[in-house]
């Protein structure tokens, strides 16, 4: 996919993430996949459907992510943001995994979620997307007159000590593998990609069930399909065929005098879905009057699956409006989403951009990240469950 002009390159690469991101957005509200519903049916009920739907989506990232590395298709290495960096922040991937999934489980869903519900018609979610947005944007973005920012005021302090640089990059192939890291990265690739598909595949409830197995499969394949564009979007500039990202970043050497220069080289890396520092892009999108040179991977996916789950609502009819319950309701929501702007941000990534993006580059960062956020979201259920049963007791 190489262009001769850099915005007609950038133009495909943003409306084929709309594209891939509609899909999503349709198939996961018609099949209610829920990595938050995933851990409640699991914790509450002992059903472990939808949780087999999410491992289904990350092991189809895994396997595919394995292939398409080794064939030479994908760039997994040098990413946005950097899921395989040599630094492990290990206190920050887990910290930052405990409080996103406190926060999702109040916020009735995780980032993903909140994009469908809003286009089913929850307004609920509305102001969950408005805080997690503003928390996010200011963990990255310093406050107005100032060089700080949430992230440097509350939590570089304590866990930038405790990060482990590596000698290697952080995934399982590189860390395991030392010299032989293509091996590696396709050894322990096909065997946990295989692992998870026999386990999902174990349960003859969950081979019955279309919904499960379409959500996952899509899920799955999406991330796979955004890995692949943004690997493979390229400028021929002068008989180089360059990225979008090596492109801006030689802007001066290679664009038309009267051409617009993106914001930033760094959001047209090679990438696939994550939905919080996303949020913070939008707003800051907003913010700014909708400049053009902010509009990046992330914004378009936010647009495509809000698109897509409001497409599927009105085919299905099942658009409805929803506003809180409560006082309590919009506390607790209020609650949830600033958690999960906190610890979307510091973990790198939420239940899709780092429970399926990032565990599908195997980085060690986003298991940790995974696995605190199932720990975290498990944890309040049981919470909330003792404190339901003490009020009626």
């Amino acid at each position: 996919m190489t262009y001769e002009g850099f915005a007609s390159a950038q133009s495909f690469l943003l409306w084929s993430t709309f594209a891939i991101a509609l899909v999503m957005g349709a198939v996961v509200n018609k099949t209610n996949f829920c990595t938050m519903g995933a851990v409640s049916d699991w914790v509450n009920m002992g059903d472990t459907g939808r949780l087999r739907a999410w491992v289904l989506a990350i092991a189809i990232g895994v396997l595919g992510v394995t292939a398409l590395e080794a064939a030479g298709l994908v760039n997994v290495s040098s990413t946005f943001p950097p899921y395989r960096q040599n630094n492990l922040v290990w206190l920050e991937n887990v910290v930052g995994g405990v409080l996103f999934g406190i926060g999702m489980t109040l916020a009735s869903g995780c980032g993903n979620k909140t994009l469908v519900r809003i286009g089913g018609g929850n307004l609920k979610s509305v102001m969950v997307l408005l805080v997690i947005g503003l928390i996010a944007y200011f963990m990255i973005n310093p406050f107005p007159g100032s060089d700080k920012t949430l992230y440097s005021t509350l939590f570089y302090p304590w866990t930038q000590p405790a990060t482990i640089a590596l000698s290697t990059n952080q995934d399982l192939g590189a860390i395991l593998f030392g010299d032989k890291v293509a091996t590696g990265r396709i050894v322990m690739g096909a065997a946990i990609g295989v692992l998870m598909l026999i386990w999902v595949f174990r349960s003859a409830d969950f081979r019955g069930s279309f919904d499960n197995i379409l959500g996952g499969l899509v899920v799955g394949l999406a991330v796979l399909a955004a890995w692949y564009v943004t690997s493979n979007v390229k400028v021929n500039a002068d008989g180089d065929i360059l990225s979008l990202q090596a492109y801006v970043q030689d802007w001066d050497l290679y664009a038309p005098a009267d051409a617009v220069r993106p914001a930033a080289a760094g959001p047209l890396a090679s990438q696939s879905f994550t939905f919080i520092n996303p949020m913070g892009q939008a707003l800051g999108y907003a913010a700014k009057g909708f400049d053009h040179t902010l509009l990046t991977f992330g914004i378009m996916a936010l647009a495509g699956v809000l698109a897509g789950s409001l497409l599927w609502s009105l085919v299905s009819r099942s658009f409805r409006i929803e506003w809180f319950a409560s006082g309590r309701d919009f506390v607790n929501h209020l609650v949830g989403a600033t958690l999960m702007g906190f610890g979307g941000v510091l973990a790198m990534g939420c239940t899709i951009g780092q429970g399926v993006t990032g565990f599908s580059t195997l980085a060690l960062g986003s298991i940790l990240a995974f696995v605190a956020i199932v720990i975290g979201s498990a944890a309040t259920m049981k919470v909330q469950y003792a404190l339901m049963m003490r009020a009626e007791g």
